[in-house]
């Protein structure tokens, strides 16, 4: 790799340093190729990325960044997962986890946040942005459906009123 690629590879990954919600260093030896592409494509799906970098570029890359404190995790053979989401990223590194002995979680950064092994099980275990949405709406619409019931409620209580009443005189 000339000086030019190294540069490049500095600056995307300062650039991935700055705009993600979580980073988590993992070692990742012993991993197959298919294992590797498998924990992809599970990243790429909850909208995450995975990098394998040289551990020197990535340093490189990280003085100045919000996540500097992931740099002393960066010695072997480790590979960088990320996304914009706070919590995918480690959702989807401790799920494979669970299922592949070989990845290894170091630790992590979430924004200034450092991160431990712990750290990152725990934010893991935290709703994502698109269930913390959901069960928002759903408190936002349960008044108003509570509402709707409770004004239907007395007519409906009166057409059985009614009708118990028209039975009884028959």
């Amino acid at each position: 790799m000339d000086r030019a690629q190294k540069e490049k590879v500095v600056e995307e990954l300062g650039q991935i340093f700055e705009s993600s919600g979580v980073v988590v260093v993992a070692h990742y030896e012993g991993m197959t190729v298919a294992q590797m592409q498998d924990l992809r494509a599970k990243m790429r799906e909850a909208g995450g990325s995975v990098r394998v970098a040289k551990n020197k570029l990535a340093k490189i890359a990280l003085e100045g960044k919000p996540c500097a404190s992931i740099a002393n995790h960066l010695t072997g053979m480790t590979v960088l997962s990320y996304s914009e989401d706070p919590v995918a990223a480690a959702k989807v590194v401790d799920a494979y986890a669970k299922t592949n002995d070989k990845l290894v979680i170091l630790g992590g950064a979430m924004g200034e946040s450092a991160l431990d092994v712990a750290g990152v099980k725990a934010v893991a275990q935290m709703p994502s942005r698109e269930e913390l949405i959901a069960s928002i709406v759903g408190c936002i619409g349960a008044p108003a459906s509570n509402i709707a019931g409770a004004i239907g409620a007395p007519a409906s209580n009166i057409a059985s009123i009614l009708s118990t009443i028209e039975e009884k005189a028959a």
